[in-house]
């Protein structure tokens, strides 16, 4: 079946978009969010991050929900959820509700990037697949776009909670437009049962190239997306002095960035690899400028912004992670592979969001230190660890970075 990628483009990048917004709005709220409830670090960062936990536990059912029933089938019921969600937050009045709601999006939107990718392995040949994801990308990088200043220009004129209404009235309109739009996948004559599903979930976690891709994706794009979703706007304020209304700037511009390494792998990756320059290749290179950029904003290096930016535009090879793996898995797996990475990536994130917060707590419990000097320690331990994550993809290379012919049977 050929399925013309305009067709579904427009529906499913609609979703990804939200599920961005969702995912980084909480980053330009955080000042409200401290203000009304008096949220320590360490309790807004539990907050943020449920969004990931929920997200993350939900990885494993979903891919193999998308490998059995499609995307059209599975996406548009999750994202009433998200929406259930969304108004669940703007009605919470204490921690406990705004926490549970905070679940409840992030389970919603939990195969808003995963549905595309499934459709994407199905009916696209293996050389179009990474420009198409990184298509879809770029929705992403809109999305959060859009949570900067953009987010920060509308709290002028309503209330977060508002917003929020807003977000979810939105999503139930995406999911209306997948059930539309997108089409079902090819029926398959004796569909496996979920024993025989089970069995290719095990199969993805007992490659040894699965567990050579995952760590730098888990700690790097964990790391960055829990900085990007909440902790970049407490360190610009706290460590480098500028305002919300700064910071919203230096995000959008980082966002920015992000959206055009999304572009660039929309645009030329396939030219790329066609050159030899391969989806490895590109990965590699994008962590090293993200593990660079971070050290930079750690170092407190001159040109903060400039290096948030290249922050941003290093994280865009994160999407590589799944066409890099799925070189070694037949189509029929992609959901279940895709969701096992993005398992732990989410996973990743909610421990760096979560941890961030306990860290600069129990930093400045310990030494006394000021809200800015424990945010700087939390961050020194999170590059850290972003730096021994790319020491073992750089030492597993040679070994793991050919595909696997054998485990494509």
């Amino acid at each position: 079946m050929v399925v013309p990628f305009s067709r579904i483009y427009a529906a499913f990048a609609a979703g990804y978009l939200m599920s961005y917004v969702f995912r980084t709005v909480n980053a330009m709220i955080s000042p409200e969010l401290t203000r009304e409830l008096a949220l320590q670090p360490g309790a807004l960062g539990l907050l943020t991050s449920t969004y990931f936990m929920t997200f993350a536990i939900m990885q494993i059912p979903a891919g193999m929900l998308l490998d059995r029933y499609g995307p059209r089938r599975v996406e548009p019921v999750l994202l009433v959820i998200a929406a259930t969600g969304a108004f669940a937050f703007a009605a919470a009045d204490g921690l406990t509700g705004l926490t549970i709601a905070r679940a409840l999006i992030g389970l919603g939107v939990s195969v808003c990037l995963m549905a595309p990718l499934k459709g994407i392995a199905v009916w696209y040949s293996p050389q179009r697949q990474a420009s198409l994801s990184g298509w879809i990308m770029v929705a992403g990088g809109v999305g959060a776009l859009a949570a900067t200043l953009p987010v920060e220009f509308a709290l002028r004129f309503m209330g977060w909670r508002t917003l929020f209404v807003v977000f979810g009235v939105v999503t139930l309109a995406v999911a209306a437009a997948i059930a539309w739009r997108v089409p079902d996948l090819p029926r398959v004559a004796n569909p496996p049962s979920f024993a025989s599903q089970w069995e290719g979930v095990r199969r993805v976690f007992s490659e040894p190239r699965f567990w050579w891709i995952v760590p730098v994706g888990a700690v790097g794009m964990g790391s960055f997306m829990a900085i990007q979703g909440l902790w970049s706007v407490p360190w610009m304020m706290e460590v480098e002095g500028r305002t919300r209304a700064e910071a919203a700037g230096v995000l959008l511009a980082m966002g920015v960035l992000t959206l055009a390494g999304y572009l660039g792998l929309g645009l030329f990756a396939t030219r790329l690899s066609a050159r030899g320059f391969g989806p490895r290749h590109m990965y590699l290179a994008g962590w090293a400028l993200n593990l660079a950029a971070l050290a930079a904003i750690v170092l407190r290096v001159p040109a903060a912004p400039l290096w948030w930016c290249v922050y941003g535009f290093g994280a865009a090879a994160n999407i590589l992670a799944f066409t890099v793996l799925n070189e070694g898995f037949p189509s029929a797996l992609a959901g279940r592979s895709n969701t096992a990475v993005n398992l732990t990536m989410f996973a990743g994130s909610f421990a760096a969001q979560w941890g961030i917060g306990v860290l600069a707590d129990a930093l400045r419990a310990a030494m006394a230190l000021s809200t800015a000097d424990g945010l700087r320690g939390a961050f020194v331990i999170v590059l850290v660890m972003v730096a021994v994550a790319f020491a073992w993809f750089l030492a597993g290379w040679r070994r793991h970075a050919a595909p696997p012919a054998a485990a494509r049977a």
